[in-house]
């Protein structure tokens, strides 16, 4: 082919030979085998079926490409570490079991549940629909599914929700040094500040449960854990219904899992999971001593004043001494 090549331009340049330059005696087709070859860690013998004489002027047979069932083993491996990954550091499937979080979560939805920021430190904020471990048998008498072994299988690698932890999904109503309270129908108040929970309390609920087993209550949130409630409120064993169990009805932060960020499934109900307008007002609760000292200060500025003047020395600039 390199031949024919240098016979065409010789036609055209005249009967006279020319000779060859150094560059032209190199067959094209030889450059691109290179090139090719370099592309594949240098093997000359290219690939896609392509032949390549060698020095000895035999053509090798090319590399027939790995068997599609060989290669199938490496990648299910490598697709059941990420899988494993993802579910440990990242995201996992939970299912909801039951109504207590209606309508924002109805019974058979699946949630993707955000488990990579408290590994930064990230602690659950007030509204946020939170995951957590069971604190103290909260989920004692429910009934527990038996799995089989593909739902284990799945459940191991984050592809569905495992059936041995004793799991719950509430919303984050108070948080460290919160005073909540809820008297009569309501409305719930954090730190005395009404919380206004029409767009995500289960339509026809009031705020507060009228009963005399932990609908009406006033408490003060310890450090290190929280206060939750469900959006079903005359249907959900909460806070409320647990403050004879050792920590109060309060869960440890250390028992959340994440923060249930979307419902994935069924596609019909995908949606995201925001934090309620409700919770963008200042709730935080004022220290005591601030409030000491902003009370304070008025009072020291009048006697100041009330001293200045009556006191001729301080308020005449021309006094004698």
């Amino acid at each position: 082919m390199g031949d024919l090549a240098v016979g065409a331009r010789s036609g055209h340049e005249g009967p006279e030979e020319r000779p060859e330059r150094p560059e032209e005696s190199v067959p094209p087709a030889v450059e691109d085998d290179v090139t090719a070859g370099s592309d594949n860690g240098g093997d000359s013998g290219g690939d896609g079926g392509r032949e390549a004489w060698d020095g000895d002027g035999a053509a090798p047979q090319p590399k027939k490409p790995r068997s599609f069932w060989k290669e199938l083993p490496l990648l299910i491996g490598i697709a059941l570490v990420l899988a494993l990954l993802i579910k440990t550091f990242l995201v996992q499937a939970f299912s909801i079991p039951s109504d207590s979080m209606q309508n924002t979560l109805q019974q058979g939805d699946r949630v993707l549940v955000d488990k990579l920021t408290p590994w930064f430190g990230s602690e659950p904020e007030r509204g946020e629909v939170v995951v957590f471990h069971d604190p103290d048998k909260w989920l004692a008498g429910e009934p527990t599914p038996n799995p089989n072994a593909i739902q284990k299988g799945l459940s191991w690698i984050g592809l569905m929700p495992s059936a041995e932890e004793k799991d719950l999904i509430k919303r984050v109503i108070g948080v460290a040094g919160d005073t909540v309270e809820c008297k009569g129908t309501g409305p719930l108040k954090v730190n005395g500040k009404a919380l206004n929970e029409t767009s995500y309390v289960y339509p026809g609920n009031t705020p507060c449960t009228v009963d005399d087993l932990g609908g009406q209550f006033k408490v003060k949130v310890p450090e290190g854990k929280i206060w939750v409630m469900g959006d079903h409120r005359q249907n959900s064993l909460d806070s409320r219904y647990h403050q004879q169990d050792k920590y109060k009805g309060f869960v440890p932060v250390d028992n959340v899992v994440g923060r249930a960020v979307v419902v994935a499934w069924p596609p019909t109900r995908w949606s995201t999971l925001p934090v309620p307008d409700t919770f963008d007002q200042n709730l935080s609760a004022a220290a005591p001593g601030a409030l000491g000292l902003a009370g304070a200060v008025p009072l020291v500025l009048w006697r100041r004043r009330r001293l200045t003047v009556g006191n001729a020395r301080v308020s005449g600039p021309g006094t004698a001494g």
